[in-house]
């Protein structure tokens, strides 16, 4: 048993880490639910290529929570050094779009120029327990989508550990 839960912890480490990555890279992060569907998918792959049992749904569902959790830190740990990108290219845009489309709704532009360049310890972890919830629940979904390609099939003629048991045909006399 701790030999499954040490094989899921690395396979949620490694999922996590790589989908983090690419959810924190501007640009690259417009895939960022596709992104971690396939690591949670990754995850449960490696989950059954290093498991000589069948996986279920439920292990799936579990390496690819963990992979989100994951992925959320280091998503996370990534945008902080993009941030500042991240807020001239918000600005770019807002820009353009009040050139073309009309006016930018009451405080956009205090928003942009100074509030959003500071982001409050609170707010952090605010965010990251959003994204934690956002990224577990399409991890778990990726997870099950793994399992179902990538697990061990049971094969039809093996019945190990099955228990035959007769039909009644209603003939018994009490």
């Amino acid at each position: 048993m701790d030999n499954q839960k040490s094989a899921m912890f690395s396979a949620a480490l490694i999922g996590g880490a790589i989908t983090g990555v690419l959810s924190g890279v501007p640009f690259v992060s417009c895939l960022c639910c596709l992104w971690i569907i396939g690591g949670g998918m990754l995850a449960a792959y490696l989950l059954a290529k290093n498991s000589p049992v069948v996986l279920s749904a439920g292990d799936g569902a579990i390496v690819g929570v963990f992979t989100g959790i994951v992925a959320a830190v280091v998503r996370a740990l990534v945008n902080i050094p993009f941030r500042s990108f991240n807020i001239e290219f918000l600005r770019q845009i807002a820009e353009g779009i009040a050139e073309y489309g009309g006016e930018m709704p009451p405080g956009f532009e205090s928003f942009l120029e100074g509030g959003a360049a500071q982001v409050s310890v609170p707010a952090f972890f605010a965010g990251l327990l959003v994204s934690a919830i956002f990224l577990s629940a399409l991890g778990a979904l990726g997870g099950i989508i793994g399992v179902s390609l990538f697990g061990k099939k049971v094969s039809p003629g093996k019945t190990e550990g099955v228990i035959d048991v007769p039909k009644d045909t209603g003939d018994s006399q009490s």
